[in-house]
């Protein structure tokens, strides 16, 4: 179990790489920061102390604390210089500082740095990556893909980086017509259990909520369906919201609002992932609704979150710090000329918490 000084050195380390703290950012005061982590002033300073050990902060006498220019103390640590690129949908929230984490310890221990770029999910941003990383000196190249479900736009460029035969994987999901190993959940055996647990507690009218421009969320979708399948008597009350990362967040919370006020209600949730789980939780409440008495809501991902909120959120785990070591050590198979044995896909491990109940 963590420290709380390595918790708080963690996140900071994580912000850092993330480039959340930028190179000679000031951070920060000590006070701010144990009102943040809600820690002591030692274990502030025992945490930063260990990060300017390691090069990632330096401080000024009356000045304050400073991100250091860690990305040339690795680079100098070493006589050639080495380096893998990250690209992600998403850095500093939910799941992905982990998934990061996981990367950052295996490719640091083997003596490479990691540049780091964000999509926010949007395949313009996306390109704009992919043509800054194959401008780069890499060794290697570790991508999440934007809005994996839909067609394509930067085919072109992943064409372009499959010629350069830069040593690159996907993790989280794949791009179905591109011929890149990947590792991933196994999304649609997921979204079956999670539904198989509501009907074990007996629920029969189910909600299924979930994202679709994305493989996850339409794997998890297929789940539910074949779940609902297998319950033929019930096929009747199945009913889906489905939405995408552009739409208004807002319509899609009117339109579910909207179901739970019916008479005929649903009386169990399945919500595309965690983050989202909390926000129906809360839109629940708004109608003077409970929950699990009145609607028993489960997701996915395992959230950092999710085992805090109250009730607890019944979820799958989601390996996060695992499939970033293994990304990154599929990644240095294929840079040391070893073809992986094949894609890993990960089974789910459903976690049964508060938010769920017999009906």
């Amino acid at each position: 179990m963590e420290t709380k000084y390595e918790m708080v050195e963690k996140d900071l380390k994580e912000k850092i790489l993330s480039g959340f703290y930028k190179i000679n950012d000031k951070l920060p005061t000590e006070s701010v920061m144990m009102e943040t982590y809600q820690v002591s002033r030692y274990t502030i300073r025992r945490a930063i102390s260990d990060l300017e050990t390691a090069n990632y902060i330096y401080t000024i006498q009356g000045g304050g604390m400073f991100v250091d220019d860690w990305q040339k103390q690795v680079a100098e640590s070493h006589i050639e210089s080495k380096q893998i690129g990250v690209i992600t949908t998403h850095i500093a929230d939910y799941i992905f500082p982990n998934i990061i984490t996981g990367i950052d310890r295996l490719i640091s221990a083997k003596g490479y740095s990691i540049l780091i770029s964000n999509t926010q999910n949007d395949p313009k941003k996306e390109r704009t990556s992919l043509e800054k990383m194959l401008d780069s000196n890499l060794s290697g190249l570790i991508i999440e893909p934007t809005q994996s479900a839909i067609s394509n736009p930067n085919k072109d460029v992943y064409e372009k980086l499959k010629k350069s035969q830069l040593p690159t994987i996907f993790f989280n999901s794949h791009y179905p017509d591109l011929d890149f190993p990947y590792i991933e959940m196994d999304d649609k055996k997921a979204g079956k259990i999670v539904t198989d647990a509501l009907f074990d507690l007996g629920h029969e009218r189910i909600l299924g909520v979930f994202k679709i421009d994305d493989n996850q969320g339409v794997h998890r979708m297929n789940g539910y369906v074949n779940s609902y399948q297998q319950h033929k008597q019930f096929s009747y009350l199945s009913e889906i919201v489905m939405f995408q990362s552009s739409d208004n967040m807002h319509s899609v919370f009117t339109r579910l609002s909207a179901i739970l006020k019916r008479e005929d209600r649903p009386t169990a949730i399945v919500c595309y992932n965690d983050q989202l789980a909390i926000q129906v939780i809360d839109l629940i409440r708004s109608l003077n609704l409970k929950v699990p008495d009145d609607v028993s809501v489960i997701a996915f991902d395992n959230y950092q979150l999710s085992k805090y909120i109250s009730p607890k959120l019944s979820t799958v785990e989601h390996p996060k710090e695992r499939m970033g070591r293994d990304a990154a050590k599929m990644l240095f198979d294929l840079i040391d000329g070893k073809q992986p044995e094949g894609n890993i896909v990960y089974d789910p491990e459903l976690i049964m918490r508060d938010s769920t109940t017999t009906k």
